[in-house]
């Protein structure tokens, strides 16, 4: 017999690690969180895309490219989102590139803010009312203007400024009949521009035109009709917000200036409300 030994037998453990459940883990967040984030950012972005005019989408970028300020030549930001820096000439010196309220820049002028420029007119003196028109005339995605109100206005950019025009309709008129008391469909149109009219800070006139008389009058009628509605209008804005400084001219031009080529024509009682280019 061969001889024994008296060694206790060696035992080795093998532990298998196994790959499952990984859904334990926390790493799989960390990646869901991340994509969740980059996916609002790019919704925030094409909204933003949708919601501002290029102007506006530039005033975005110079604001997030600041630069620092070496010198007094000229002042800051004339906006929001304008120039280099929002400081005015008198507080902090700038760089040279912003604007100043003696030298407004492009886009300011692009945002109906400063009106012609100083000779009087040209291509920079051409003023951006996209946002406004599109409000006035329900082009907006949160717009509650009904198509009642809708097929009342019209609108025009002219030299003058933004021509907002209300006009009657053979079965639904601004005011009584010979009169300058407003239907319920005036007061609602007054009270849709005076509403958007907060998206501009532009001086405003309100002008009112009436149709012709079917027989000669040795006193005319039509030119007091016609200034009696426009301050019927003006007292209107400014009884749903619109601060009075901006109520810069009331005017009633009778039948003198008439759409159509009918003169007694309803579509010649019309208001005119008309955001000015600021001067």
């Amino acid at each position: 017999m061969g001889a024994q030994s008296n060694a206790a037998p060696i035992i080795i453990k093998k532990k298998r690690v196994s790959g499952g459940d990984g859904h334990h883990g926390g790493a799989w967040k960390v990646a869901y969180a991340d994509f969740v984030t980059a996916m609002m950012a790019f919704f925030m972005l094409m909204w933003l895309l949708n919601a501002t005019t290029e102007t506006q989408r530039k005033g975005l970028a110079d604001y997030f490219s600041p630069t620092i300020p070496v010198s007094a030549d000229s002042g800051g930001g004339d906006g929001a989102f304008g120039g280099d820096n929002m400081f005015s000439e008198q507080t902090l010196a700038m760089n040279g590139k912003g604007a100043t309220r003696r030298n407004p820049t492009r886009s300011h002028q692009a945002r109906g803010s400063t009106g012609v420029d100083a000779a009087g007119g040209g291509k920079d003196a051409v003023q951006d009312f996209t946002s406004l028109e599109a409000q006035l005339l329900g082009r907006t995605g949160e717009s509650e203007v009904s198509d009642k109100i809708l097929k009342h206005i019209v609108t025009r950019v002219t030299d003058e400024g933004l021509v907002v025009e209300l006009f009657d309709t053979d079965d639904q008129p601004l005011f009584e009949s010979d009169t300058d008391t407003p239907t319920p469909l005036m007061r609602a149109l007054a009270l849709l521009i005076a509403r958007s009219s907060d998206l501009v800070t532009n001086p405003i006139a309100v002008e009112g035109h009436v149709k012709a008389s079917p027989v000669v009058l040795a006193r005319n009628p039509a030119w007091d009709l016609s200034t009696a509605r426009a301050q019927i209008v003006r007292q209107m804005l400014q009884d749903k917000g619109v601060v009075a400084e901006r109520l810069n001219r009331v005017t009633g031009h009778a039948d003198r200036e008439l759409f159509s080529q009918d003169p007694m024509a309803t579509r010649n009682n019309r208001i005119e409300v008309i955001f000015l280019r600021a001067p």
